[in-house]
C-alpha cells in the first residue's frame, strides 16, 4: 500500500504575534501523520511574541519549500509587520500555489493586503471584523469560515477550532475526531462571555478600553 503524500504546512510567526494563534493550530498539526511543519520567519533568530514567550523559527522565508498549507496569525503587535512587502510578498507567492490558504484570528489582515482573500468570505477576531471588511472581504462571525480554499478562524482559541477542521481536510474525519479526544477538547467556559454577542454592550466596551490601553 503507497504511503500518503506529505502535506507541507508553514506557519507564518512574527513579534509581536499572539502565541496561541499559532500554538493552537499546531498543537493539532503535530499529532498528525505525514504532515512536515515549517515555523517561518525573515530569518532564524527568536521572536517575542505579545505575551512575551519567545519562539525560534526552523525556516525563513527565503529556504521555505513550496506550501501545501499557509497560516499565519494576529497580534497586539502585527501593525508594525502587517504592511511589511517582504511579508506580504511571501504569503503571495506562497498563495499561489499553496492548497489551502488559512489564518486565524487578525491573520486574515495579511492575507487580505497580500491579495489572497478578495472575493471570499474570512473569519478574524471581533475587534478586526471592521477593519477587515475595509479591505473588501466579507466577513463571517463564525469561529471557522471555509470559502473554497481559504480557512480562517476567528479570534485565539479559534485556532484550535480551525486546526481540526483542517485536520479533518486534509486527514479524514476519524483522524481529526481522535486528536479532538486526545487533546481533550472538550470546551467549557466559566463565563460564557467569549463573543460580542454573548457578553453584551457593557461588557464588550469595557474590553475595548482595555485592548487599546494595552497598545
Amino acid at each position: 500500500m503507497a504511503h500518503a503524500q506529505k502535506q507541507i504546512i508553514g506557519l507564518v510567526i512574527y513579534p509581536g504575534m499572539t502565541s496561541l494563534d499559532i500554538l493552537g493550530p499546531q498543537q493539532v498539526f503535530s499529532t498528525l501523520p505525514n504532515v512536515q511543519l515549517h515555523r517561518i520567519w525573515k530569518t532564524l533568530d527568536s521572536i517575542k511574541t505579545d505575551e512575551g514567550m519567545m519562539i525560534l523559527p526552523d525556516t525563513t522565508f527565503e529556504n521555505c519549500p513550496l506550501l501545501d498549507v499557509i497560516c499565519i496569525g494576529g497580534g497586539l503587535g502585527q501593525l508594525a509587520v502587517v504592511d511589511d512587502p517582504e511579508v506580504l510578498e511571501f504569503l503571495h507567492k506562497q498563495g499561489k500555489t499553496a492548497k489551502f490558504i488559512t489564518s486565524v484570528c487578525g491573520g486574515s489582515e495579511f492575507l487580505a493586503k497580500a491579495g489572497l482573500l478578495q472575493g471570499y468570505r474570512a473569519a478574524t477576531h471581533w475587534m478586526a471584523r471592521e477593519q477587515l471588511a475595509k479591505l473588501g472581504v466579507e466577513v463571517g462571525t463564525e469561529r471557522v469560515v471555509i470559502d473554497r480554499n481559504r480557512i480562517t478562524g476567528g479570534g485565539v482559541t479559534a485556532g484550535i477550532d480551525f486546526g481540526l477542521v483542517l485536520a479533518g481536510i486534509l486527514c479524514g474525519e476519524e483522524t481529526a475526531k481522535i486528536t479532538e479526544l486526545m487533546m481533550e477538547y472538550n470546551p467549557a467556559p466559566p463565563f460564557n462571555v467569549g463573543s460580542p454577542e454573548k457578553a453584551g454592550a457593557e461588557l464588550v466596551s469595557k474590553a475595548m478600553s482595555f485592548h487599546f490601553n494595552w497598545l
